[in-house]
């Protein structure tokens, strides 16, 4: 397993490499985000075409990853367009000053060229690997990926189109987004649960949980709603929502005291 994760390794620093020329001559780091989701597709079918047999649980495994990754990369590539660098990558380019190429590269493009190799273990796993015949766990996590990819493009859907008429100041709280701050990252992280749970008829599938971890992790506290609830803590009406609101898994609202 260990060379499969090298060749991929390798396979995601040549492609984020190519993200980091685009955007280094368009000085426009938020590239790195379109190059997210079609990398996990890259990986998946790499992994597949050099080191599957072409089974059930290894062809339905990269459709589910294709299927995400097109759909994220199509989504924002279509929000990104003509908005500039987004203010995250903005910030860092201030802040990193005359350093701002190598720290882009090493911080930006290769540490989620990492991070994109670890999440990807599962399907790695799921591709290198014969497992058991088909069964009840292939059958359980597909279910939980259709459920995490429908929140996923449900929230994404609604939230793109409360912000074609939305007033300054005004949040987005209907919908999914009633139950959850940030649905779409929820359903996302469901996701690779599911693929997780496919893996599990791998031998040694368990150790695949690293990949929801991750992903799970860096969207709740690291990339995703940290950086998104910073910037949305200015308006009033967003802490309201914050009261009311669960950040992450979606439940029921508050009620107002």
């Amino acid at each position: 397993m260990a060379y499969v994760i090298l060749f991929n390794a390798l396979v995601v620093v040549g492609y984020m490499s190519v993200f980091f020329v685009i955007g280094t001559a368009k000085k426009d780091n938020s590239v790195v985000d379109i190059g997210w989701g079609t990398g996990f597709v890259l990986v998946a079918l790499f992994t597949l075409f050099v080191y599957g047999e072409f089974n059930a649980r290894q062809i339905i495994a990269t459709v589910l990853i294709s299927f995400w990754g097109i759909r994220l990369t199509t989504h924002i590539f279509k929000r990104n367009w003509g908005r500039g660098e987004d203010f995250r990558y903005v910030q860092m380019r201030e802040k990193w000053g005359e350093k701002v190429l190598i720290r882009s590269f090493l911080q930006i493009y290769m540490l989620q060229g990492l991070f994109m190799v670890i999440v990807s273990y599962s399907v790695m796993l799921i591709n290198s690997h014969s497992g058991r015949a088909f069964g009840f766990l292939d059958v359980l996590g597909i279910l939980i990926w259709v459920c995490g990819f429908a929140v996923e493009a449900i929230a994404d859907m609604q939230l793109r189109d409360f912000v074609k008429t939305k007033k300054p100041g005004e949040i987005m709280t209907k919908g999914l987004w009633r139950y959850s701050r940030h649905p779409n990252y929820f359903g996302e992280t469901v996701q690779w649960w599911g693929v997780f749970v496919i893996a599990l008829s791998i031998e040694g599938g368990i150790w695949a949980i690293i990949s929801p971890i991750t992903i799970t992790f860096l969207l709740r506290f690291v990339s995703g709603v940290p950086y998104l609830e910073r910037k949305y803590k200015q308006y009033p009406a967003f802490r309201e929502y914050m009261k009311e609101t669960n950040a992450f898994i979606p439940w029921f609202p508050r009620r107002k005291s």
